[in-house]
């Protein structure tokens, strides 16, 4: 499939059923989804950095988007691509990136307002509402079709406001984003609120969003898209290291 059509592909999947999005972080990981039967693949940032002994955030763009171009390759659906904060703090750096990666074939991505900076974790909404509208324009000049994913980081970074991250959400609806999502909302009350909220599709991360919720809950509130995030690379790394370490320990007898 073409750029143009996965695109379109991955849009129209926001107005079914809830989907789930596996995210993938190498090109392996992505097959193997793909062949599983998945009608989309995302990519993690958190994933990407721990296949080269990393931490989230420290992967760097050029690696980033090269794996992300890799994966866009090698599986004939649609990509969204955790693009971070866009890898860079302003406006114009933000749209570039995503430019970019519509250029390496990806049909739809996540730009953040977490800045990457412990001390300073969140862009003041109105830096951030400006990367988004950035974006959304970059897009639309260059006549392209994206499905932008604007991400409300508040709850990943201690601050359990829920007011201000539904009035980031309603902000980047505003500017123009496709899909909303505040990664780590702590229970079902919180996404339905978020839901009530806003009228673009939400997406949920299963298994940080709210302990013990299913999709089914997720859907039944009218959630469009439950996504997986670091999930499936984090459970692979520690079986894998499990294994390894007990034969280790085992030789060591």
């Amino acid at each position: 499939m073409t750029q143009p059509l996965k695109a379109e592909r991955l849009r129209a999947l926001h107005r079914g059923h809830t989907f789930i999005l596996p995210n993938a972080w190498s090109v392996g990981s992505a097959v193997r989804l793909a062949g599983l039967g998945f009608s989309a693949i995302g990519t993690t940032s958190a994933g990407v950095a721990l296949d080269m002994g990393l931490e989230d955030g420290q992967a760097g763009r050029d690696h980033s988007l090269a794996v992300t171009a890799a994966i866009a390759r090698a599986v004939d659906l649609p990509v969204s691509a955790d693009l971070e904060n866009g890898f860079d703090d302003s406006a114009e750096g933000c749209a570039t990136t995503v430019l970019d990666a519509i250029g390496l074939g990806v049909a739809g991505g996540s730009i953040e307002d977490a800045t990457g900076r412990a001390a300073d974790p969140i862009y003041p909404i109105e830096h951030a509402v400006a990367r988004i509208r950035a974006t959304v324009a970059a897009i639309h000049a260059a006549g392209h079709d994206f499905v932008l994913t604007a991400r409300a980081e508040n709850f990943l970074h201690g601050r359990a406001d829920l007011a201000d991250t539904i009035a980031r959400l309603k902000a980047f609806e505003a500017a123009g984003a496709d899909v909303l999502f505040a990664p780590g909302l702590p229970d079902l009350e919180a996404v339905r609120a978020v839901r009530a909220a806003i009228n673009k599709p939400l997406n949920v991360l299963l298994g940080s969003d709210g302990a013990g919720l299913t999709v089914r809950d997720l859907e039944a509130a009218g959630v469009a898209r439950v996504s997986l995030g670091s999930a499936l690379a984090r459970t692979a790394d520690r079986a894998s290291m499990g294994v390894a370490r007990s034969l280790l320990d085992e030789s060591r007898k």
